[in-house]
């Protein structure tokens, strides 16, 4: 479907410097939406929300559909009555980056007994929105919880490690952890319900102020996951509950081994038989908590590589072919539109370009990439028209950091006779030449914004341990660059559109 021209800041909620050690959802949140509001920003891109996994990564999420607790405010919780003040006195600083060990250990206590004061001492109101809130997500909130717990009560072990009859989830053995594990439950159906009233609070505050949120939704899902333990028909395992194939990519100019991801590969043809139901609920889900969802790796709906799952490399994988149109078209059949766009970088084949013509969703663009050799000049600004334009993504280098060290020599001279001269940076060179595009949409991470090195960079694919911890320090943000932004936004005719704001509702959480 086709954009309107507006401008946008990627940033996690990770990355926010709120107290506890983490960004949330609460007061940083905010203020951060108010600074996108002065800069006269329309758009507003996170990661994954869901619940974190291996690596502590965004993209390795433990739900297709539940809220990470992490990104719960303990403030808004107080604030409400969940938890006393005091309590959440002696969280970490606003400053540093994300110790997720420390996080977990001095969050997750506090969040557990703030939910059980909840389902001990619940408003009325509150309570009936609570119990609405389970209700109508029981379809996938049921058996997340109780996912959740065995899998705590096992200290993390996979499921497939848990006692056969929770593992293949026997009735009589799940009917048995339920009435266990009750009360667990009731409080971890308590922190859902505060991620997601704390999440659309959010949203109609960005609402109001005409931002729209852009989500992400990764292609695959974890083999560790209430997902495929729910769902074990819809994936490719074996008898003994073990992967038969997972996903990657093939061996490419960055690795001579390709790259193994691990993730179980789908059973397309029961999918289809089915109706794709379980894609349709989760991109029912995430349209209804995104304004946009970006695809990533959607490549793989054309074709996957698949690798079988003994191999420890993804030399010996072979291309198969995905879902294709027959997934879209019920998609927007289900939905009434696809207000999606894709994440289609790396080795495209003329037909991945097709099904992504065919189905009118936008690819985007990497100005990092634009400036190698010829091949590379699709990425250019000037070519970028009916696409979504970054200066870089999560798995880049900040600009200036690549500018300085990533980036070859004949890279930097190209860019350099493209833009011109750039007195504030070069950074400002490759956001001014972003928003100035024919391109959609223009979305610029926030350390590009901030003039940020290498030290600010989010993720390498490549590096096992150190990703997801970068936050900005309260203040970097500041008057003068929303100023600066606000400007460019109004030259570009980027300027955000009235938004239908959301329901007015009394937050509880």
């Amino acid at each position: 479907m086709p954009f309107p021209r507006a401008a946008g800041i990627l940033l996690h909620p990770t990355s926010l410097p709120s107290r506890g050690g983490i960004g949330d959802l609460g007061p940083a949140a905010y203020s951060f939406v108010d600074s996108l509001a002065s800069a006269r920003q329309a758009l507003w891109q996170v990661l994954p929300l869901g619940p974190l996994g291996y690596g502590n990564s965004p993209y390795s999420s433990i739900s297709a559909f539940a809220g990470n607790p992490l990104l719960i405010s303990l403030e808004r919780l107080a604030s409400h009555g969940w938890i006393d003040h005091a309590k959440i006195s002696s969280l970490g600083s606003d400053s540093g980056v994300v110790e997720y060990d420390r996080v977990f250990a001095a969050k997750m206590p506090l969040l557990f007994e703030a939910g059980r004061n909840f389902v001990a001492s619940a408003s009325e109101s509150a309570r009936e929105r609570f119990e609405r809130f389970c209700s109508e997500n029981a379809w996938w909130l049921d058996d997340f919880v109780l996912f959740d717990a065995l899998r705590a009560q096992r200290k993390l072990a996979s499921w497939n490690e848990w006692p056969a009859g929770l593992a293949e989830r026997e009735a009589n053995a799940l009917e048995q952890a339920r009435k266990e594990l009750a009360d667990n439950l009731k409080i971890r159906c308590a922190l859902q319900f505060a991620f997601y009233e704390q999440w659309q609070a959010l949203r109609r505050y960005c609402s109001e102020r005409s931002i729209r949120i852009v989500g992400d939704v990764a292609i695959f899902v974890n083999y560790d996951s209430a997902d495929v333990w729910m769902h074990r028909e819809l994936f490719r395992l074996r008898e003994d509950l073990e992967p038969e194939v997972v996903s990657g990519v093939p061996p490419d100019f960055f690795s001579k081994t390709g790259q193994r991801w691990g993730n179980p590969l789908y059973r397309w043809d029961v999918m289809k038989a089915k109706g794709y139901q379980w894609w349709i609920e989760r991109m029912r889900w995430a349209t209804q908590h995104f304004d946009y969802v970006r695809l990533d790796h959607f490549r793989g709906f054309d074709q996957f590589w698949e690798i079988p799952a003994a191999d420890p490399t993804a030399i010996n994988g072979r291309w198969v072919d995905g879902p294709r149109d027959d997934l879209f078209l019920k998609l927007r059949e289900a939905l009434g539109g696809l207000p999606f766009f894709a994440e289609d970088l790396g080795y495209i084949t003329p037909e991945v370009h097709a099904l992504r013509n065919r189905l009118q969703i936008p690819g985007i663009a990497v100005l990092q990439f634009a400036f190698g050799d010829e091949g590379a000049h699709m990425y250019l600004p000037h070519r970028a028209a009916g696409k979504v334009i970054y200066t870089g993504t999560h798995d880049n280098d900040t600009t200036a950091g690549w500018f300085r060290a990533g980036a070859a020599d004949h890279e930097r001279r190209n860019a350099e006779a493209y833009l011109g001269r750039s007195d504030d940076g070069i950074h400002w060179g490759f956001i001014r030449a972003a928003q100035t595009s024919p391109a959609e949409l223009a979305l610029i991470p926030l350390q590009d914004v901030l003039g940020l090195g290498s030290e600010a960079r989010m993720n390498t694919p490549s590096l096992h341990g150190g990703n997801w911890k970068w936050r900005f320090d309260p203040g970097q943000f500041t008057a003068e660059l929303t100023a600066k932004l606000a400007d460019l936004a109004q030259a570009t005719d980027r300027l955000p559109g009235a938004l239908p704001v959301l329901a007015d509702q009394d937050f509880a959480a």
